[in-house]
């Protein structure tokens, strides 16, 4: 079908959009109801598309738990027009897109991204999922396994074991209460029937008046306007209705519980939530919005301040808590100290003391202007994102806002009206509350299903209620006061760049700062990045520990100076590395100097106090302690690169570094870091070169008081050539078996970029449908490209709850020596296609000054110095060749004696299935490192 531009097919209609945005939108709905939203981009090189369904976990029949989850799996497995199973999978990773899909409480989302000129094509594809699915009868029993294997991965997450613990104590008869995954136990029975179910569900639920679709591309409003009356008319429009019960989400006799819950991670959280109406009617005023802005103030004189100081909290987040068509979960969530552990009740005093605060004083006008010009401003000035996650995002927001708030909506604040907000204010209330508290130290006498959870369910007693209905605010407990770091109406220079990538700026002995000002976003901010190198950073794992202390105790120390620049929109982030430690300041520009300096100056006091100290010590190494609980396939990817990182070390061995160390020591190494650092510095945005190098004078200023100039930093990365398979195993208590196969290329030409990227790109998709979707190996499946100080490489990896180690390699084994067949099969044209999709993946335009950001940096952490890298690769693979490609496989990686490291960890079920076979096994880390040879930059 060939479509011609010519008149629209529906008039205007009034969409709120930022003067920022350059995009062009239309709404129309079709004649079966579907409502679509079509947005003209015509910088954009990409096309995406999506399609939300008001149908999620709360449809599932009683009978069935999973189906809703289940139908999204199966729609993508083929459909009347397009049988084949991974066609679609196939035909968006050629052509440089990507898909993925969700489903949710009420709602399943589809979305996925392309090069435009396939767009056409590909809506093809995708509209056949809500006309003619075929629901393959051979396809259900590997795709309910494919399911089975998901819910395996979450068994030991504890946001899921958690999350069924609060399904649980709910209204049983409330669809919150039902298990949203699905098992081979939910989703069992005969092939035949389960397929007639699927199709029922399809049937009755899948209906055109309830799906809203956003397709974003190149092309005009009217080209695309028709595209979807072409493509997407055809659905049934069944006049589905909303028909979730009308029961209430708790019943009074399910409030003012407190319920203890068992977690597999060490960890110590506090829940107070309190049982709300639904929030969608309040959208155009977010007085909850306004509400948690005060409640989660991390100020001096907040209620997290003063947590803080009374050693009882390391952290409070505000207005979080599930939410749906009838409820909101509202909670206030407390990272406690073991001390704070001691003190719950306490704790939920101040707690109601504070809200007492915010009740009596804090509904002020000014106060929710302060929130509202913030939202106004973050608007006025809105980035770009990924037409891929825009997409996605609008046809959500169709699901919840009015046509003219689809852009707008998430910032939307009309004004206070204080007699809402204190109304809603009053359900925050001892009587109306529910506590939950996480930790290892509980006592529990009861199990969730399907995740195991221990937990325990009891009255939260009447005295304590009566107390806490009586909080009075007690002195050291105050609301903020006027944010100094808000830029009322900030503004843009429109002054150009002088160059079309970052230059040096301002160099010395010890220090190099790249500047360039950006002059397409028009926006009046900044990134700025700092890298600080010192030897001393991390030359062995005690070093590398305390590297990682020091940054979180300053992080830490931080918090309530900067709090309210953060609040403003300006951001900072600080990051231990190979080398060292990285600062990155975004936000806003008129106040950007103001924060580095505080930032700065901060981090160069150094003077900690032992209690801090103990608390953030502690902090650190249950984070490290935790990260044996990550799931398998998570461990393995990081033990990937410290196995090849000179300066990397597994966490249990920095955990073990630490554990002995005082304050004074760490004192004397924040002293030996600074002794001699090398600063490489980028800043992008709204800067002038004059502010900039004014910028670079006061930080030689600063360094030359604390640092001696020194050079860059080595990174060094293990040198697997000639070295054949090497193995390393790690020992992980999960029943899922995983495993990562590794190459490395000996050289950092864009050649070998070029050859790994292709290859990777090539591969992705049979990989992930032949192990995952036709051989069930597990749910994690897939490869990657995969580049470690500039060294490209790929790796393959699968977790699988089925199948042990051997066969995992045995399987990836045989695809690698089996691909050639599928390279030699392609054609021509196919070939080029496929070149093609990857070099636009390669070229995609940076959506926003983040993004652009982001890009520079790493070219400067590369050496790319001309930030031409991207170019000179494309070029390299626009000459490939199959036979190239096939050459590479059969030199580098189809013998099963090529170089490459393989990790991988035996699931608790697979220890009794057959050793891997034998190679040179990594069993001393540190003197594997010590010996081997080594590429250095």
């Amino acid at each position: 079908m060939t479509i011609k531009p010519d008149t629209a097919l529906d008039a205007k209609n009034n969409i709120v959009t930022s003067p920022n945005d350059h995009r062009q939108y239309r709404h129309i709905e079709l004649d079966n109801a579907l409502k679509v939203l079509l947005v003209e981009d015509n910088t954009a090189t990409q096309a995406a598309a999506s399609m939300t369904v008001s149908v999620g976990h709360f449809d599932d029949p009683i009978s069935r738990p999973g189906m809703a989850h289940f139908l999204e799996h199966m729609l993508f497995l083929g459909t009347e027009k397009f049988p084949d199973s991974g066609e679609y999978h196939q035909f968006i990773n050629q052509h440089g897109g990507s898909n993925n899909a969700w489903t949710g409480t009420e709602q399943t989302n589809f979305f996925y991204s392309i090069d435009s000129e396939h767009f056409e094509e590909s809506l093809d594809r995708f509209s056949q999922f809500f006309i003619a699915p075929k629901f393959d009868l051979d396809l259900v029993d590997r795709e309910r396994h494919a399911i089975d294997s998901e819910y395996s991965l979450k068994l030991k997450d504890d946001i899921r074991r958690v999350y069924q613990v609060q399904k649980e104590s709910v209204n049983p008869e409330h669809p919150f209460s039902k298990f949203s995954v699905g098992n081979l136990q939910t989703l069992a029975g005969d092939e035949a029937e389960v397929r007639q179910e699927l199709l029922d569900f399809y049937r009755s639920k899948y209906s055109a008046n309830i799906m809203t679709l956003c397709l974003v591309s190149p092309l005009s409003l009217d080209v695309q306007a028709k595209l979807a009356q072409h493509f997407f008319s055809q659905i049934n429009n069944r006049n589905v209705e909303f028909n979730y019960p009308d029961v209430p989400y708790l019943h009074e006799d399910a409030k003012l519980k407190h319920i203890n819950i068992s977690p597999v991670k060490d960890q110590k959280r506090l829940n107070i939530s309190f049982a709300l109406p639904c929030i969608e009617p309040f959208y155009q005023r977010k007085p909850l919005t306004f509400i948690s802005h005060l409640l989660g103030n991390e100020s001096p004189g907040s209620l997290l301040s003063y947590l803080k100081e009374q050693g009882y909290a390391n952290n409070l987040s505000a207005g979080g808590g599930v939410n749906g068509y009838n409820f909101k979960d509202y909670s206030i969530s407390i990272q406690l100290t073991e001390k704070g552990l001691q003190q719950v009740d306490t704790i939920i005093e101040c707690t109601f003391e504070y809200i007492e605060l915010i009740r009596t004083s804090g509904i002020e006008p000014w106060r929710y202007d302060e929130r509202s010009s913030l939202l106004s401003t973050a608007f006025k000035y809105q980035e770009q994102i990924k037409i891929l996650d825009l997409a996605s995002h609008l046809s959500i927001n169709m699901q919840h806002y009015k046509v003219e708030d689809i852009v707008f909506g998430d910032y939307r604040m009309d004004g206070l009206n204080p007699e809402e907000a204190l109304s809603l204010l009053e359900m925050f209330s001892p009587s109306n509350m529910r506590t939950q508290l996480v930790s290892k130290e509980v006592s529990t006498n009861q199990q969730a299903k399907w995740y195991f959870t221990p937990y325990s369910v009891e009255d939260i007693p009447a005295e304590k209620i009566a107390h806490w209905q009586q909080a009075k605010p007690r002195a050291e407990l105050s609301l903020p006061t006027k944010n100094p770091f808000i830029v009322n109406n900030p503004q843009s220079r429109d002054e150009a760049s002088n160059s079309d990538v970052p230059v040096v700026v301002a160099e010395d002995e010890g220090y190099r700062i790249w500047h360039r000002k950006d002059d397409e976003f028009n926006v009046p901010k900044g990134h700025l990045y700092l890298s600080l190198d010192s030897e001393n950073a991390s030359p062995t794992p005690k070093h590398a520990a305390l590297t990682r202390l020091y940054v979180e105790m300053v992080l830490d120390y931080l918090t309530e100076s900067t709090y309210q620049a953060e609040v403003a929109g300006l951001n900072y982030n600080i990051y231990p590395h190979q080398g060292g430690i990285t600062l990155h300041l975004t936000g806003f520009t008129g106040n950007q100097e103001t924060l580095l300096a505080l930032v700065i100056e901060k981090a160069r006091e150094r003077n900690f106090t032992q209690e801090r100290f103990k608390l953030i010590k502690k902090q650190l190494l249950r984070s490290w302690t935790n990260v044996a609980q990550a799931k398998p396939i998570a461990q393995l990817f990081t033990s990937l690169t410290v196995t090849l990182q000179k300066r990397s070390y597994e966490p249990a061995k920095m955990a073990e570094m630490l554990e002995d160390v005082t304050l004074d020591e760490l004192h004397d190494h924040v002293s030996a870091f600074y002794e001699k650092i090398y600063v490489e510095g980028l800043v992008y945005g709204d800067w002038l070169v004059s502010e900039t190098q004014q910028l670079a004078k006061r930080l030689k200023q600063v360094l030359s008081l604390v640092t001696k100039p020194s050079s860059e930093s080595s990174r060094e990365l293990i040198n697997l050539s000639d070295r054949g398979t090497l193995m390393r195993e790690l020992s992980v208590e999960h029943q899922d078996s995983a495993i990562i196969v590794y190459y490395q290329s000996n050289e950092t030409t864009a050649n070998t970029v070029g050859l790994f990227s292709l290859l990777n790109h090539t591969m992705s998709s049979t990989f992930f449908h032949e192990l995952r979707t036709e051989k069930q190996l597990g749910y994690m499946v897939g490869t990657g490209y995969l580049p470690l100080n500039r060294h490209p490489g790929m790796i393959f990896y699968i977790q699988s709850p089925t199948t042990g180690p051997r066969e995992l390699l045995e399987a990836i084994d045989e695809f690698i020596a089996d691909f050639n067949y599928a390279v030699m099969q392609i054609t021509k044209e196919q070939w080029e296609t496929t070149k093609l999709g990857l070099i636009n993946q390669i070229l995609e335009k940076d959506a926003n000054l983040k993004s652009r950001s982001q890009r520079y940096w790493v070219c400067l952490g590369n050496r790319d110095y001309d930030f031409k890298q991207r170019e000179r690769v494309v070029e390299e693979i626009k000459k490939f060749t199959r036979a190239d490609l096939i050459k590479f496989i059969v030199s580098n990686m189809r013998s099963k004696h090529s170089d490459r490291l393989v990790m991988f960890s035996a699931g608790e079920q697979h220890t009794q299935l057959e050793p891997m076979p034998t190679a040179q096994v990594i069993t001393d880390l540190r003197g594997f490192k010590q010996d081997a040879n080594k590429f250095e930059f």
